[in-house]
């Protein structure tokens, strides 16, 4: 059994509001803790002294809840540990309840736009979005945006980039999601279908994901893998025969407890590859 080291639970250096008002609900108890409710977009910044590089986390929970601890505090210190300040996004909820009704499907995005605005507007020479599960698809929107286009590239795993659209499914047939807000999301953004062009990333793209995966079928994976075979996309993919939904850091065993440090590498190298002169190079470990 390999798994990555975290010294957990630890708490934010600092919240930052960004939109919004009200309480979030945090539930449940270390290691396991989900918000299950959020009316304030926030960005929960876990700093590393004199960083030059940052991401922004994004968490999976189906768009129904945000896994806290397994995908965001563990996922921000592993990117602690090269060297990185993380970035986790506590983001409102597409169908769930809002002031005066409920939140419309692209309330995720617009909260991740507010926080590419503000890492944007700080003096970081590299950038990255890493998204785990219904997070990674929403990593996967971000990076088809403007907003990003000069940002290093996105690592996503295990997430539902496209086959959940009404028109590409995985499997046939399966019926929509609800709340109704987050299927139009998924219709909206099937990330890396070829003649969805507003929906290409702009990024080099890193992907893991479970080969034999029922959540989140591996159909997501080749319809991008597709795409940037025939439009020149930079995606590096891995596929592990041993691993479950929702790997993420924790009690990796076989393969997959190489995905940690494929990631790495390529965020080294993709890192490398856009630096500018005079920037910090980003330091593998």
């Amino acid at each position: 059994m390999t798994s990555v080291a975290l010294p957990h639970p630890r708490e934010p250096d600092e919240i930052i509001p960004l939109s919004g008002t009200g309480l979030n609900e945090l539930t449940g108890t270390v290691p396991d803790r989900f918000y299950t409710r959020v009316a304030q977009c926030e960005l929960h910044r876990f700093a590393v002294k004199g960083a030059k590089h940052a991401a922004l986390v994004l968490m999976g929970g189906g768009y129904l809840a945000l896994g806290y601890d397994k995908e965001g505090i563990e996922t921000a210190l592993w990117l602690n540990g090269m060297g990185i300040e993380a970035y986790v996004l506590v983001h409102r909820l597409p169908g769930a309840e809002a002031d005066h009704g409920v939140h419309p499907p692209d309330i995720a995005l617009t909260d991740g736009l507010q926080a590419v605005a503000y890492l944007n507007a700080q003096a970081f020479d590299t950038r990255y979005l890493v998204g785990l599960s219904s997070g990674g698809h929403l990593a996967g929107v971000l990076s088809c945006q403007d907003a990003c286009a000069h940002w290093a590239g996105a690592v996503i795993a295990y997430a539902p980039l496209n086959a959940n659209h009404k028109a590409y499914k995985a499997p046939k047939g399966k019926p929509d999601y609800p709340p109704r807000e987050k299927q139009a999301f998924y219709n909206a953004w099937p990330v890396g279908i070829q003649q969805e062009t507003h929906a290409i990333p702009r990024l080099p793209i890193f992907l893991a994901y479970a080969l034999r995966d029922e959540i989140v079928p591996i159909d997501h994976l080749v319809n991008l893998v597709s795409t940037a075979a025939s439009s020149g996309l930079n995606v590096e993919a891995h596929v592990f025969a041993d691993a479950e939904h929702g790997f993420a850091f924790r009690d990796l065993k076989g393969s997959v407890a190489q995905w940690p440090q494929l990631a790495r590498a390529w965020m080294v190298r993709v890192a490398e590859a856009g630096r500018q002169p005079h920037a910090h190079r980003l330091q593998p470990i």
